[in-house]
């Protein structure tokens, strides 16, 4: 997400790197590189106009001029800025003090409601929640059928009353449904629509009147670029939205629509879309989001997404085998598996400090080459698994048209293999627990790429 923005910023940058001492001028060069940069990258004028104020006015300061580091005080400055431009805060979910907390799903036409309703449930699921969808998307062929399907993948029951019933109709009465049957949210998938369609943007102040949703969250799709500016600002003015879901931020976004959002409507950024998945939406982090486009990466939501990812005992378990040098191919296999939960790769090692946009666009990332680690794994037998020292030359063989490979294949994982059993021995000396403690529990090793 936000390749392009991240890189020229980047650039932009340089003009500060490498000066002892920076003049009103040298700042004022490299503004005009940020604005252009944040121009290309589709954000609303009058956001690129503030921001460059707000920035241009703390740089010139003594604060930067008189440093010894002037570039990476503008950098701080930049993120700091950023960060307050895109709500400072993360902004969570109002929860009700008398259930169903009622949430409306709103947006245009092809925006990722109905999934992105989903996947909302799906995680306060696994909060502890006991989530209702209900679907008052009559107008969309096959809308209705669309959400059974999701709330099927995820288990999450879905109250319809067929396209013959008012949208109305339908969400109150899934509001009775869901106090029956003791839900305590309820997502409410609503139709897509023009901004400028009246009857049916009455319809949602209908639907809004009649449920007292405590939540109306517009679900804006980020490739939309400016004129995701122009829809929040018209569902907003009808609606009062609570806040915004940026949806199809995997995609090559420019990334405005997360920069002026914000600023436009006064209303947070409450979660993001980040893949097809229904398990792919993370609550929106400002201040982490700032750190990704200006390549400082994101360490907590990849130690968070390690934390969700990884089972507890097998940590524990994992540890102690690092501990005691007994570290197996099995083992080798297992993590490989629960790397693959957390995501594709390149997301991953997108979140990693100094990782640039750049630096992954021509970077072979092979998905496969996990299918590949675990297929030579799974040709061999337990014995060989937990003791790879008796695989000889026949048995590696035998392993190799067992997976469709080549014996180099099973040549190069062994040696990777024996690469990262000596590189554990390390920690059997002095302050080797706490090493293998941090290493086993997050799961963080060097991949064999």
């Amino acid at each position: 997400m936000f390749q392009s923005l991240a890189d020229k910023l980047s650039d932009a940058f340089k003009k500060f790197r490498g000066k002892g001492k920076l003049t009103e001028k040298d700042v004022k060069e490299g503004m005009r590189e940020i604005k252009l940069a944040l121009l290309e990258a589709d954000v609303s004028f009058k956001v690129v106009k503030d921001f460059i104020k707000t920035v241009t006015e703390r740089a010139v300061g003594a604060e930067v001029l008189e440093s010894l580091m002037p570039a990476q005080q503008i950098v701080k400055i930049v993120n700091e800025e950023l960060t307050a431009l895109m709500g400072s805060t993360n902004t969570k979910l109002t929860i009700s003090s008398r259930p169903p907390t009622v949430v409306m799903m709103v947006g245009l036409q092809g925006a990722g409601k109905t999934t992105h309703a989903g996947k909302l449930a799906g995680m306060y699921k696994k909060q502890g929640k006991r989530p209702l969808l209900v679907a008052c998307d009559v107008y969309r062929p096959a809308a209705i059928k669309q959400l059974e399907v999701v709330g099927e993948k995820l288990d999450i029951p879905v109250f319809s009353m067929g396209d013959k019933v008012s949208p109305v109709e339908i969400a109150k009465a899934g509001i009775e449904h869901a106090k029956r049957h003791g839900h305590d949210m309820v997502f409410i998938d609503t139709a897509g629509r023009l901004h400028v369609d009246e009857v049916l943007m009455q319809e949602l102040k209908d639907i809004k009147a009649a449920t007292d949703a405590i939540e109306i969250l517009l679900v804006v799709d980020s490739m939309t670029g400016q004129d995701a500016v122009n829809v929040a600002q018209s569902f907003n003015e009808l609606l009062d939205i609570t806040g915004v879901i940026l949806t199809k931020l995997d995609g090559d976004t420019r990334g405005g629509a997360a920069l002026s959002v914000r600023h436009v409507t006064g209303k947070p950024i409450k979660f993001i879309g980040v893949g097809e998945k229904l398990d792919m939406i993370e609550p929106f982090y400002p201040d982490r989001m700032a750190s990704r486009i200006l390549g400082m990466g994101d360490v907590l939501s990849l130690i968070e997404k390690a934390q969700q990812n990884f089972d507890e005992k097998k940590a524990e378990e994992l540890e102690r085998k690092m501990r005691e040098q007994k570290f197996t191919l099995t083992d080798f296999l297992e993590q490989f598996s629960q790397i693959r939960q957390m995501g594709p790769l390149d997301q991953l090692l997108g979140m990693m400090p100094g990782v640039k946009a750049s630096d992954l666009k021509g970077a072979n990332i092979d998905e496969k080459q996990i299918g590949r680690v675990e297929a030579i794994i799974l040709s061999m037998t337990p014995d060989e698994r937990e003791n790879p020292s008796v695989i000889n030359a026949s048995r590696k063989k035998r392993i190799a048209q067992g997976c469709g490979m080549k014996v180099e294949d099973v040549n190069r994982l062994l040696k990777q293999y024996d690469q990262m059993c000596k590189m554990m021995k390390q920690f059997t000396g002095p302050g080797a627990n706490k090493m293998a403690r941090r290493l086993g529990k997050k799961g963080l090793f060097n991949m064999p790429f």
